[in-house]
């Protein structure tokens, strides 16, 4: 795992009974912590609870939880949509779909014009859709559904802590995401930030989750500062370690570190004749996925990359060896990053002049004769005794 060295450190502290006040003290500096990375002016209006799981925990615990008897719009453009979408039918019978390609934008006057031809009570979105690297338009969509009377619920999984999700501004009713990706801490807990008015109503529905009531969940944190379920109290200390690295570093300032990078590597990879899925203007800074070239082999690139400790991540659905997936968070340096272009400059270069030499017929790349199994992990290093980066999956 590429977390901070401190982390490392948290994750080991002695444990605690988490029925105990110390565990409540820690529960509550994570909540003081998240509205803080959130920037959240008012913040009496809002709350956050910890769930001992993964993102997908916490959107399905919106999904089952807020919906109520009511109408949901799901906004769909990549796999993580469709997840939501996937999720929302199982548990809200009136769940709508509109549904972009892979890869391109959601039309926000598409959605205006669903939204005056059906009575639709909440709105729910992927901000980044990690399976093109695109970020979705949170203010459009928000002013829609504020002027529809609709909640606007958010999966912020992969952008929160990389990018600004403004709640007041774009009138986020609740908004997800998870303590690893650009929060950069250990996997295995998520959270939910929300309005406190929108979190009182959910004790008027019907329950349709055990563990992942949001509703429980709320009363459990207001009443006494704790979880309804037994949590993973080393995750916690880390989680709480990272949130407090990132406000060391000020909010501002760790968006435009992980921008400065994204810039660095891209620039890199342009410079090797790389082209990108999407426009820049609509990239996260944690993610760039890139165009697979013709004469590269997707499998046998992922193998030499890995020979140097570098790991990529592959295309998804359509995007299946058509592109390969960099990260750009975690503890990684600009050296780090260096090092990744180089290697993969060196990378292309054999395998563009073994390509022409099989034009000639005078061999057959042995890059598309590997017989390899996709890589399942989602980590990205650059090199032995290095501190790797992490592919958004």
């Amino acid at each position: 795992m590429n977390v901070a060295a401190n982390l490392r450190d948290a994750v080991a502290r002695a444990d605690i009974c988490h029925r105990e006040a110390d565990f409540d003290t820690l529960l509550a500096s994570i909540e003081h912590k998240l509205l803080s990375l959130f920037e959240i002016e008012r913040r009496e209006r809002y709350r956050a609870v910890v769930i001992t799981g993964s993102g997908t925990a916490a959107n399905e615990a919106m999904l089952s939880s807020v919906v109520g008897e009511g109408a949901i719009l799901i906004l769909s453009n990549g796999e993580f949509g469709e997840r939501l979408h996937k999720t929302s039918l199982i548990h809200n019978p009136d769940t709508h779909l509109i549904e972009a390609p892979w890869g391109e934008a959601i039309d926000v006057d598409a959605v205006a014009a669903y939204l005056c031809a059906h009575k639709i009570d909440v709105i729910a979105m992927v901000h980044h859709e990690t399976s093109s690297g695109m970020l979705n338009p949170l203010a459009g969509i928000g002013a829609l559904a504020l002027a529809q009377g609709a909640l606007f619920i958010v999966d912020g999984v992969s952008s929160v802590g990389a990018e600004p999700v403004d709640m007041e501004a774009c009138g986020i009713a609740f908004c997800s995401s998870s303590s690893s990706k650009a929060i950069g801490s250990y996997p295995g807990l998520s959270f939910v930030i929300g309005l406190t008015t929108e979190f009182e109503k959910l004790k008027h529905h019907r329950a349709r989750s055990t563990y992942l009531n949001l509703a429980t969940f709320y009363e459990f944190m207001t009443a006494r500062s704790q979880t309804p379920n037994t949590p993973a109290v080393p995750l916690l200390y880390a989680m709480e370690q990272a949130l407090a690295n990132i406000l060391s570093e000020g909010v501002g300032n760790r968006f435009a570190t992980l921008r400065a990078r994204a810039v660095k590597l891209r620039r890199g990879m342009g410079r090797l004749g790389l082209d990108f899925l999407i426009a820049e203007k609509d990239m996260c800074s944690v993610l760039t996925t890139v165009r697979m070239p013709a004469s590269i082999d997707g499998a046998a690139l992922r193998h030499a990359l890995r020979e140097a400790s570098i790991i990529i991540y592959e295309g998804k659905g359509p995007f299946r060896d058509k592109v390969f997936q960099v990260g750009s968070i975690g503890e990684i340096s600009d050296d780090d990053i260096d090092f990744f272009l180089h290697t993969l400059k060196v990378i292309l270069l054999k395998s563009r002049m073994k390509a022409s030499r099989t034009r000639l017929g005078a061999t057959v790349s042995p890059f598309r004769t590997h017989r390899l199994v996709p890589i399942p992990t989602v980590v990205a290093g650059f090199k032995k005794a290095t501190k790797p980066v992490l592919v958004v999956s």
